[in-house]
């Protein structure tokens, strides 16, 4: 556990052309669809500014904010809120994004949706600095990543809210950092369970073609989660990883593999 320092918001989403109530000087992302009939509502760029995203829920003890993991990057940030149109709750907008993102194959490093977030208060006002962000705590969702080439280099973070008056906000932010992230960033297991059964499947291109640490021990953990998922694992080395996660308790009955010339894992979840 460690002390956290305040960081904040940037970037953009959903399909439509800008709108004509967008504030002054703004734009979307590029590579991110806006939310029809979306307005951004807060904008900012900054250059070489240090970023320190959580990784874990967000806790005040004696005082201080707590996390249990954090990322801390420095370099340009790009940060956005777009208003959601009347009848669209924040969690259209964050499913809308998080699929366009994760199809582009981004890299999810930490998920959390409702309580299991912490206070929405510390969010929006510790980690974002936007009041406008605060609402009930189970309306929520937070969302990570790492970009897939050629952005690599990039975070970017979802960050959803309906308040209390029904008011919709999706905040985006990217940080492209000064230096190369390189492949030491890794999710937790709790998020890469939530994707395996959201989408079914994970896509692990990144990993080395032969098992190992600290892969090879995140994946044991993601099944300790729950004893119940089976999985199929494709790609070249796919039966090496699937004797090594054998080899590290886990039951043969468990998994299957196939081999691919897909890079890095695959990995499918056998309902």
């Amino acid at each position: 556990m460690s002390a956290w320092r305040p960081a904040l918001a940037v970037a953009a989403l959903l399909a439509s052309p800008a709108a004509s109530a967008d504030v002054p000087g703004s734009s979307d992302l590029e590579f991110l669809p806006r939310f029809a009939r979306a307005e951004i509502v807060d904008y900012r760029q900054e250059d070489s500014v240090e970023r320190i995203y959580p990784q874990s829920a967000l806790r005040r003890i004696s005082g201080r904010l707590r996390v249990d993991g954090e990322i801390d990057v420095v370099g340009r940030l790009s940060a956005l809120t777009y208003e959601l149109p009347a009848g669209h709750s924040s969690g259209d907008a964050f499913a809308q994004a998080r699929t366009a993102l994760l199809a582009q194959g981004a890299l999810p490093l930490h998920w959390c949706e409702g309580r299991e977030c912490g206070a929405s208060s510390l969010w929006a006002n510790n980690v974002f600095g936007n009041a406008r962000l605060y609402g009930p705590d189970e309306q929520q969702a937070y969302l990570l990543l790492q970009l897939a080439a050629p952005r690599q280099n990039s975070l970017l973070v979802l960050y959803a809210i309906t308040r209390g008056t029904r008011r919709a906000y999706l905040h985006v932010e990217q940080l492209e950092a000064n230096a190369p992230l390189g492949e030491h960033l890794l999710p937790n297991a709790e998020t890469l369970l939530r994707q395996l059964k959201t989408a079914g499947v994970l896509e692990l291109a990144q990993l080395p073609g032969e098992p190992a640490d600290p892969w090879l021990a995140l994946l044991a953990r993601v099944l300790r989660l729950d004893t119940g998922v089976r999985l199929l694992l494709s790609g070249r080395s796919a039966p090496a990883w699937r004797d090594a996660l054998i080899e590290g308790g886990t039951r043969a009955v468990r998994l299957e593999s196939a081999v691919s010339e897909a890079p890095g894992l695959r990995v499918e979840w056998l309902r």
